[in-house]
């Protein structure tokens, strides 16, 4: 099975992950979800798996540019909207493995999930 590796393609933690991927040969489909957009459902599913809380990256400048009012009363369904309306506010990177899912990037999770 291919992994899909979801996020976009300017970014620091992202060029980890596929370092890490490539030099321990895993094979993996690139999604930018900035350029080809991310599907509700998607979204909708990975908030299921993992919560709101971990996938709105919260620490990001696009969100911390929003006014006061929008960060308030966040639930999964605002967090959802926000992130289809700013896919910056995913964090990343998100690795889609089946039914497995790894949000962000830490060298010894992916060693230990991914192998």
């Amino acid at each position: 099975m291919t992994a899909t590796l979801h996020g976009i393609r300017n970014c620091d933690t992202m060029k980890k992950a596929w370092t890490w991927l490539d030099d321990h040969g895993v094979a993996y489909d690139f999604h930018d979800y900035k350029k080809q957009g991310i599907e509700r459902g998607t979204l909708e599913e990975w908030v299921r798996t993992v919560g709101w809380e971990v996938l709105l990256n919260r620490a990001g400048t696009t969100f911390k540019k929003l006014p006061d009012a929008d960060k308030l009363g966040i639930d999964a369904v605002r967090a959802v909207d926000l992130m289809l309306a700013q896919p910056s506010m995913i964090k990343r990177p998100v690795l889609a493995m089946g039914d497995r899912l790894i949000v962000g990037f830490k060298p010894e999770v992916y060693a230990s999930e991914v192998g």
